[in-house]
């Protein structure tokens, strides 16, 4: 659906998409333990590099990168406190069925949302286990992320 109403989106979406199929089919376990730890690091790293290499001070030191930094942080924030928000109405409106600390897992931050959740939820009560309740709107956050990319890209690109 996201590749017919967004093509631009469709190569980051095919992407999740792949690494999910590799890791559950279980049929490539080598290359998909590559792709989710040696490899991924190698490509931060060359990221990193890269970014860095072709960004001098005075493109980077500016008013408009701190700008865009507090811009983030003010977007992460609102999307965690409406994710609770949200999860707080549907646990009233299922009486209680749906914990509200699922909301704060949908912001992209995977896998790292959804284990604060789990782990804010197991101080409460022990014997919760939310990781993986949690992971369904931490990756539909993903998804939602590629969904804005590819309209940022079609937009601006």
């Amino acid at each position: 659906i996201v590749a017919l109403t967004l093509p631009d989106a469709a190569i980051l979406v095919g992407c999740l998409m792949m690494g999910n199929l590799m890791k559950e089919s279980g049929v490539v376990e080598r290359i998909t333990k590559t792709a989710g730890n040696e490899l991924m690091n190698i490509i931060t790293i060359f990221l990193g590099f890269s970014v860095g290499c072709t960004t001098n001070a005075a493109t980077f030191l500016n008013i408009q990168t701190v700008e865009i930094i507090v811009l983030g942080i003010v977007a992460f924030g609102v999307g965690t406190a409406g994710g609770v928000i949200l999860g707080k109405v549907m646990c009233a409106v299922t009486h209680g069925k749906i914990n509200p600390l699922i909301g704060s897992a949908g912001v992209s931050a995977v896998p790292m949302a959804a284990r604060v959740s789990q782990k804010v939820g197991q101080e409460y009560n022990p014997r919760n286990y939310l990781l993986m309740h949690a992971m369904g709107p931490n990756v539909a956050g993903v998804i939602g992320s590629a969904v804005a990319a590819g309209i940022l890209i079609n937009m601006f690109g």
